[in-house]
């Protein structure tokens, strides 16, 4: 098998500082890695919302004001149509294209300042795939119109009894007679549904079985065909319920047919739903700012609520497990955009941005409540925003249990047959087109994918304290022994993914930190929160109804404490307490 390293373009591109600040501020925001327009598009978005400031921001919230100037704003700036068009559709403008490293940031920057602008970005994200996907040049250069106009787009493919099951849609597409078909059923949980220009609809022939049955064309929400029946949220985001009633689908709208189709549908998906890690990550950011603030500036006792030893571990601990978070999915980036049919281990480590990162997400918020309490309740706080918000996420993508599912696929290749013949992936922040995730073919195969030696990182940070010890675990888990009888037992298997995704999880976290100089502390910090982490997975293993004495022997063995330093717990703490004031979002 051959794999050749990228070919990367060259141009103004900025490298990263070293030992860059963990947390997005808006008061020195400057996407320095990325090209100028990209930096100017990224600063235009933060200087719109800080300009509209922290009042006006939660009245929209709480009045669930649908945001029509921020689309309005999106549209002056072409904010989308920048970047969300691929290169083959932009006319020849040279910024125009899909470049995964900017849109990352676009995403954190939206989810920093609320989950329902960045809503509104994601599922024209997650509609345009199954179009740039397709063969059908007619849709495609309509679609680049409509973006360049300022529209939104909308992926419809759940619906209201089968979720996301690709398997049982009941939307059917009956033949009309003139080479078209007529398209009757409805849709469920569909982002942008009451005003997207085109909606990616799924569904199946009346006239076909099986596979060969599947169905992807693009509707448009103002056709009379198409019904709105309301908005299933109580919230500024509109997530639609719409029906179909004989709606017209002509050649000029079929994306694809057969199984082609399900492929769209899962490749839309390891596309748009990274973005979830992304958003999280902004929304624990703006929440990071305000608690640090408040809880180091209120006195109770005679002394800063930060003073006590517990309130200091909480913060220490989310801004670790924040850390943690970017490095891993900044690292994930470069594999994405380095994929190739030969090169797929993408597939890994996006369902563990989707579940793991998410989930983190969670964690920090949940660490920073327990510190500020009931300020976290009060409506005039972005918290109370953060504090709703940041659950969806880990429940937008089929829930963590079947990204837990869909990580185990991977195990027996990442664990016990590295391969040897992959170049090194470089980080990757080029102005480049990122064409593959439109051929990334069928499927399927996910068995047979490979991976690099994961133990290089561990090895390469042995000097590291909590490193080596979870290093020690991670080996571990090799030597863990699940019975033929118990390879159906899901509840025992999630249980296994939660361990192996922390192993995954660790290497992208080491790769990313020795790639920018992260420094000791902070990384050594970083993996005292996983070997606690591993072994909370351990006991939770052990408890399974249907663990083996000698499964509850092996979790008991991974029940170990990671390597206590008091001074370096310190320094970054430091680094924690100096966050006080930093930012605050314009009143």
């Amino acid at each position: 098998m051959s794999r050749e390293r990228p070919k990367l373009p060259t141009g103004n591109v900025r490298v990263p500082t070293k030992g860059a600040p963990v947390l997005l501020d808006p008061h020195r925001y400057d996407a320095a890695h990325l090209d100028d327009e990209s930096r100017r598009l990224l600063r235009a978005v933060v200087d719109w919302f800080e300009q509209r400031g922290k009042r006006r921001l939660i009245a929209d919230d709480q009045a669930k004001v649908w945001y029509s100037e921020f689309l309005e704003f999106a549209a002056r700036e072409k904010l989308f149509a920048t970047f969300c068009t691929p290169a083959c559709e932009a006319d020849g403008n040279p910024d125009k294209r899909w470049d995964t490293a900017r849109n990352a940031a676009l995403s954190e920057v939206l989810g920093f300042y609320g989950l329902q602008y960045w809503y509104a970005w994601q599922v024209t994200v997650l509609g345009l795939g199954p179009i740039w996907m397709s063969g059908n040049a007619v849709a495609r250069k309509r679609a680049a119109e409509l973006l360049d106009d300022g529209a939104v787009f909308a992926f419809g493919l759940s619906e209201k009894e089968h979720g996301a099951d690709v398997y049982s849609t009941d939307l059917v597409l009956t033949p009309d007679g003139d080479g078209g078909f007529r398209a009757s059923g409805s849709k469920y949980y569909i982002g942008n549904g009451n005003v997207a220009g085109m909606v990616s609809v799924f569904g199946r022939r009346a006239d076909l079985e099986g596979p060969d049955a599947y169905a992807f064309f693009a509707a448009d929400s103002q056709h009379p065909a198409f019904h709105l029946v309301k908005n299933v949220v109580d919230s500024q985001m509109f997530v639609s319920e719409f029906e179909l009633r004989d709606y017209p689908v002509t050649a000029d709208d079929l994306l694809h047919t057969g199984q082609e189709a399900f492929s769209a549908a899962l490749n839309t998906v390891n596309v748009g739903k990274f973005n979830l890690c992304t958003a999280s990550i902004g929304i624990c950011e703006h929440a990071f700012h305000e608690a640090i603030t408040h809880a180091h500036n209120r006195v109770l006792y005679g002394k800063p609520v930060t003073a006590f030893p517990h309130v200091r571990q909480n913060f220490v601990d989310a801004y670790a497990r924040l850390a943690a978070m970017k490095l891993f999915s900044d690292r994930a980036v470069d594999y994405f955009r380095s994929a190739s049919p030969d090169d797929r281990r993408y597939l890994l480590f996006n369902p563990i941005t989707k579940m793991k990162v998410t989930t983190e997400g969670e964690r920090v918020v949940d660490l920073l409540w327990d510190v500020i309490a009931a300020k976290g309740f009060e409506k005039d706080t972005y918290f109370s925003m953060a504090a709703r918000d940041i659950r969806a996420l880990p429940k937008l993508e089929g829930t963590v249990h079947v990204n837990l599912a869909l990580v185990l696929k991977f195990l027996p290749n990442y664990l016990f047959s590295p391969a040897d013949d992959y170049p090194p992936v470089p980080t990757r922040h080029d102005p480049a087109d990122d064409a593959f995730f439109w051929e990334q073919g069928p499927a399927r195969g996910l068995g047979a994918i490979r991976f690099a030696d994961w133990e290089e990182p561990y090895r390469a940070a042995s000097d590291v304290p909590n490193v080596a010890r979870f290093h020690e675990r991670a080996r571990a888990l090799r030597e863990l022994r699940v019975l033929d009888g118990q390879r159906g037992d899901l509840d025992l298997l999630l249980s296994l993914g939660h361990l192996f995704t922390l192993v995954v999880y660790g290497q992208l976290v080491l790769e990313q930190a020795a790639l920018t100089g992260v420094d000791r502390d902070l990384v050594d910090q970083v993996f005292d929160v996983l070997v606690r982490d591993f072994a909370a997975g351990a006991v939770a293993l052990h408890g399974k109804s249907a663990s083996t004495p000698e499964q509850q022997a092996w979790a008991l063995a991974q029940v170990v404490k990671p390597v206590v330093d008091g001074e370096r717990f310190d320094r970054v703490w430091q680094r924690v307490e100096g966050l006080s004031g930093a930012y605050e979002m314009r009143p």
